[in-house]
Formats: C-alpha cells, sequence, structure tokens
C-alpha cells in the first residue's frame, strides 16, 4: 500500500500531488485501466506479441542511427 506523510506545515493539495506522481512511479493507474475490463489470456498474449513485433521493427529500422 503506498503512503505519504503530510510534512509539517505542508499543503494537502502539495501531499496529494506527491501521492499521485508516487502511484504513477509505481504504475497503479497503468494496473486500474488494464483491470477495468476483462480480457481473455489469449488476447493478452496476441496484443504482447503484437506489441514486441512492432517494437522489433522500429529497432530494426533505426539500428543504423
Amino acid at each position: 500500500m503506498i503512503e505519504i506523510q503530510i510534512r509539517k506545515g505542508e499543503d494537502i493539495q502539495r501531499g496529494l500531488r506527491r501521492l499521485k506522481k508516487v502511484m504513477v512511479r509505481e504504475k497503479v493507474f497503468d494496473e486500474l485501466r488494464k483491470r477495468r475490463h476483462y480480457q481473455k489470456p489469449s488476447k493478452v498474449r496476441r496484443e504482447k506479441n503484437k506489441a514486441a513485433a512492432f517494437n522489433a521493427m522500429l529497432r530494426q529500422r533505426y539500428a543504423d542511427y
């Protein structure tokens, strides 16, 4: 569980901003977005393979730069 301590004299808004930064760094929002709807394991695997192929294509295209 992510916790932050509000410092003495610190504004609540600043504390919330720090909490959000930590949550983004820990990829909590990405996990929530993924779990919003169920995806079949085959679809997850297909998307993962598609992303890997795309990244491989980009690496090959820009290998000489």
